[in-house]
């Protein structure tokens, strides 16, 4: 095992005199080919070039003597020191940081970012990363490549965003380039770079300033808890009245919820939004949401309710299944309304889950023999509900469905 382990953050700003030291001592350098042209680095050491950190991890796990692992930026967020900690390499590292290029990204840009959320794009990662960006205000993004500005125009297609992308920062190349989300996928754009994504409705610091890192918990902050009555989702009890959506009940809505797991990254088909309830909670777990709806009337509803929220959703008029066809992949899926032929259709895409409900047997017969023949688990409840006056004890609303949910058994958890 090396005798010492060193990792030297570099964000482009002169050596500091620990890492000068650092590496005057070395005798094993890894890093990318212009971190191993930095002047400081000795003749005589042992250079790496670094692809697969877990490759330079067990290399230096067995050489003798002092090694120096050089990154860009913090090399503690989202960097190599995750890697080398890790127990199969038993690395014990000392580290000497940098700013790291999300901060310098947000310098460049003259904004602040303790409200910005912070993924990571490549390849494998990319489809969630633009769902986060779908869903929130404002998100930095450290882009890999295959996975960089163009890649992210082209899946946000639809979406009006505007990118702030810093290419090579802290180096003679470092350029800082605003366009909109659309003509971002014209050009080509150099390897490393961070890009800003910020748009849309909602964000901001809470009343007296933040808190705590990345975006609060949408919805008026006066408002606690999920699955609320329909009214606090409209501009007033009167315009909700009378759209509490198809089965949209709060204690269905909260099963179905509860059955959904939205979550950050995932992207949810809310199919017959209805008034944009079960839309906005989903959108309150930071999850990206796309609301369907054939009836032009629900989407406006719903995108006044997201709009109230402060959550930010895409709205679709269309009938299901055939609007379908042209949204990008769900996670899971609502149906609050259509029949099998609708839930066939969502199944064909692959979600993890699926959920929907009925009013009669016979219908949740169907769905879920459709759900079956779509390889998922099928699990079926009957859910009544009555809605009581504390007063008098009296009933004012009775709602029964039978609430029907499907899973993929090989991505259950």
């Amino acid at each position: 095992m090396a005798d010492r382990v060193t990792v030297i953050g570099w964000d482009g700003s002169p050596l500091t005199a620990a890492a000068r030291s650092a590496l005057g001592a070395a005798t094993l350098v890894a890093g990318a080919a212009h971190h191993l042209a930095l002047p400081e680095v000795p003749d005589g050491a042992e250079r790496i070039r670094l692809g697969s950190v877990d490759l330079a991890a067990r290399r230096i796990a067995g050489h003798r003597g002092s090694a120096v692992v050089l990154a860009d930026g913090d090399p503690g967020f989202f960097g190599v020191v995750r890697t080398l900690r890790a127990p199969e390499h038993g690395l014990e590292v000392e580290v000497v940081p940098a700013v790291s290029s999300v901060a310098a990204a947000f310098a460049r840009a003259g904004m602040p970012w303790d409200d910005a959320q912070v993924v990571v794009a490549h390849p494998r990662t990319l489809r969630r990363a633009v769902n986060v960006c779908r869903a929130h205000p404002k998100v930095a993004v450290l882009t890999a490549p295959g996975a960089g500005p163009a890649e992210l125009a082209l899946l946000l297609e639809g979406i009006h965003r505007t990118f702030v992308i810093c290419e090579e920062l802290g180096t003679d190349r470092e350029e800082v380039t605003v366009v909109t989300s659309d003509k971002a996928a014209d050009h080509m754009w150099r390897d490393p770079n961070v890009v800003i994504v910020v748009g849309g409705a909602g964000g901001g610091p809470a009343p007296g300033g933040s808190w705590i890192a990345g975006r609060e918990p949408a919805f008026p902050h006066s408002v606690r808890g999920w699955a609320l009555p329909s009214p606090a989702y409209a501009e007033g009890a009167a315009t909700a009245a009378g759209h509490r959506g198809e089965g949209g009940s709060p204690p269905l809505r909260a099963l179905q919820l509860a059955r959904l797991g939205p979550r950050v990254g995932d992207l949810v088909w809310d199919i017959g939004c209805g008034d944009g309830a079960l839309t906005v909670e989903a959108a309150r777990f930071g999850a990206a949401v796309i609301a369907v709806d054939a009836d032009p009337a629900a989407c406006a509803r719903t995108d006044a309710a997201a709009r109230r929220a402060g959550v930010q959703v895409q709205v679709v008029n269309g009938r299901a299944p055939h609007v379908l066809e042209r949204l990008p992949e769900p996670d899971v899926v609502r149906i609050g309304g259509g029949g099998a032929e609708v839930v066939t259709a969502c199944a064909e895409r692959r979600p993890e889950r699926i959920v929907a409900h009925a009013a009669t047997r016979d219908r949740a017969e169907a769905l879920c023999t459709a759900l079956a023949a779509g390889g998922y688990a099928v699990d079926c409840a009957f859910v009544q509900a009555v809605d009581l006056d504390p007063q008098g004890w009296s009933e004012r609303e009775r709602s029964v469905v039978f609430a029907v949910s499907g899973s993929q058994p090989d991505r259950a958890p």
